[in-house]
């Protein structure tokens, strides 16, 4: 019952914010309200759910630079907890589906996020091309689930080269984030909402300078993921 309610008040919550970020885009198009609004809702939502946030590593970068956010995903709720984590301007990359969604995608596929087409590599390469305009027109960082999809089981999958491929062609640094224990708020295929505290660890930017080729980018991706299983053991 409990649980139940909680949802609906998160879906009427979402519905309302949706409406005011659609809003917010039309009138700012600097997006400063839109990227506050988007901390608002994240806070709000993860405080209806009853989910409390232990965020480490802070202090291991700038929070004014732009960076590449590369994470380990398991929950639904990540996207809210990087949202109200994340210290700077942050967009994020999401699959095309998701603007089908009436009001909460019109806002994502109209906001300063980056769409992507996974099933054909050459939209997949104008969404990078979009995601590196925005990083540097606007100075906004972006945030990629390197696993593809979430895990069922909270482990940390493979990681694709997708994000990897983003971080050498923009040349900003990477950030290893590792969000432990998210999989048990929501896990993969259920709707069932389970209150609890999600850790989420920023480790040291890893420089993308010196990625000339596929095989510099695969050991990059490699790099990034030890990285982020060995947060994720502690």
């Amino acid at each position: 019952m409990i649980t139940t309610i909680r949802l609906i008040f998160i879906a009427v919550f979402t519905g309302l914010c949706s409406l005011l970020a659609l809003l917010f885009i039309l009138v700012d198009r600097s997006f400063n309200l839109y990227f506050w609004l988007s901390r608002f809702f994240s806070g709000g939502i993860l405080w209806i759910s009853g989910i409390k946030l232990k965020v480490t590593g802070l202090e291991n970068f700038d929070h004014i630079k732009t960076y590449v956010y590369v994470s380990n995903h398991s929950s639904q709720y990540d996207i809210m907890t990087m949202q109200k984590s994340v210290p700077n301007r942050m967009s994020i990359v999401f699959k095309k589906e998701l603007a089908k969604i009436p009001l909460f995608g019109w806002q994502l596929y109209l906001g300063p996020y980056v769409m992507i087409d996974r099933s054909k590599t050459d939209k997949a390469l104008k969404s990078i091309e979009s995601a590196k305009k925005l990083m540097k027109g606007k100075k906004v960082s972006i945030l990629v689930f390197a696993e593809g999809t979430r895990s069922k089981t909270g482990e940390i999958q493979e990681f694709k080269r997708g994000a990897f491929r983003l971080a050498s062609s923009v040349g900003y640094p990477i950030i290893p984030v590792t969000i432990s224990g998210s999989n048990k708020i929501m896990p993969k295929g259920t709707y069932k909402l389970k209150p609890g505290i999600i850790h989420v660890h920023f480790d040291k930017p890893i420089s993308t300078e010196n990625i000339k080729s596929r095989q510099d980018e695969i050991n990059l991706m490699n790099q990034v993921r030890e990285v982020v299983v060995k947060n994720h053991q502690k």
